[in-house]
């Protein structure tokens, strides 16, 4: 008897705290995924970089071999020197002094990374007012890039996304759950292949030293807004049409960053999405002021209609008709 109360207390408990539970699952489930992203790739890249820095070690140890006349301490302290500058964009490589970081076309390109939140690191303000300025360049201008992305992805979401949907739902006769999911599945494939695919074919023929998949890389990181920064485009030395080319990029990972939330938001729109979302949050509870106030037109309707006379007593009382009434109620006179 005490295990079947408890038993159906405890259904009970999950029942009614189900959305708890299935946040608290989520949590776990994400925690989870953290560590094993950290376990993948820790044993993945661990190895690798004990490898670079065996090599690093033995092409230092060849080089002050090589010129006995310079001290390990003053070699430290120019690669300290040439590492720092290497931090803010600046290389002292012979190939590299002809690229300028910050003339109109990089610095453009910079606005768009800082205002898209992707920021590569590859080339950041070197003075104070820099710094300073480009505090109050993000603060305004994230907000102000999240209001322009979100009005745009409403304009194009009705064409894209809503009459597409509806004119085939009507025409055809088609479930809208299932015309939906064909058409963000379509609309999810054309935008990984205009927007990863050949862009990754063009990136790889224009930059001399990537392979595709270093480009698709660089694609589904700089579209993701992740900006590892480890590839940047139009940075190497013998790069033709620099200052076209950082445009054209910009104007790139702007398109397809609204192109990524149309894809995103269509999505999120899908009836399953919808519902598998409602599993993790919480009840909307109404206000106990709007409770109250519900209550108290309920008893005030209740009241109304209990004392509202009916039709029949206010002819009688208008009539002065008096009612015949016999004791027993079974006065056939009466009848």
């Amino acid at each position: 008897m005490l295990q079947c109360l408890s038993s159906s207390s405890c259904v009970r408990l999950v029942q009614t705290h189900r959305s708890t539970w299935y946040f608290l699952f989520l949590v776990l489930g994400y925690v989870l995924y953290l560590i094993f992203g950290a376990v993948v790739f820790s044993s993945v890249e661990l190895p690798y970089e004990d490898l670079l820095r065996q090599e690093l070690r033995a092409v230092k140890k060849q080089f002050l071999q090589e010129n006995p006349c310079l001290s390990e301490d003053r070699l430290e302290k120019f690669l300290e020197k040439a590492l720092e500058a290497s931090n803010y964009g600046v290389s002292v490589l012979n190939n590299a002094s002809a690229n300028w970081n910050w003339d109109f076309t990089s610095a453009l390109f910079f606005a768009s990374t800082v205002l898209s939140t992707t920021g590569y690191g590859h080339t950041v303000p070197l003075s104070d007012g820099g710094k300073a300025f480009c505090i109050i360049y993000s603060v305004m201008g994230i907000p102000f890039t999240l209001l322009f992305l979100t009005a745009v992805v409403q304009r194009i979401m009705v064409f894209s996304t809503h009459r597409p949907v509806m004119y085939i739902h009507t025409q055809w006769g088609l479930s809208k759950s299932f015309v939906a999911v064909v058409h963000a599945t379509l609309l999810a494939t054309v935008a990984v292949t205009c927007f990863f695919f050949v862009p990754a074919i063009i990136f790889s023929a224009l930059e001399g030293n990537w392979n595709f998949l270093e480009s698709f890389y660089f694609c589904f990181i700089s579209l993701s807004t992740i900006g590892l920064g480890d590839y940047v485009p139009g940075e190497g030395s013998n790069q033709r049409f620099r200052e076209l080319y950082k445009v054209g990029i910009t104007v790139y990972l702007l398109l397809g960053l609204v192109v990524m939330l149309v894809v995103l938001e269509t999505f999120c729109e899908l009836q399953q999405l919808k519902q598998l979302r409602k599993m993790f949050y919480l009840r909307k509870q109404k206000p106990q002021d709007r409770l109250a106030i519900l209550e108290h037109d309920q008893l005030s309707f209740t009241t109304t209609v209990v004392a509202t006379p009916s039709y029949e007593d206010k002819t009688r009382h208008f009539l002065g008709v008096p009612v015949l009434t016999s004791p027993g109620g079974d006065d056939p006179m009466i009848q």
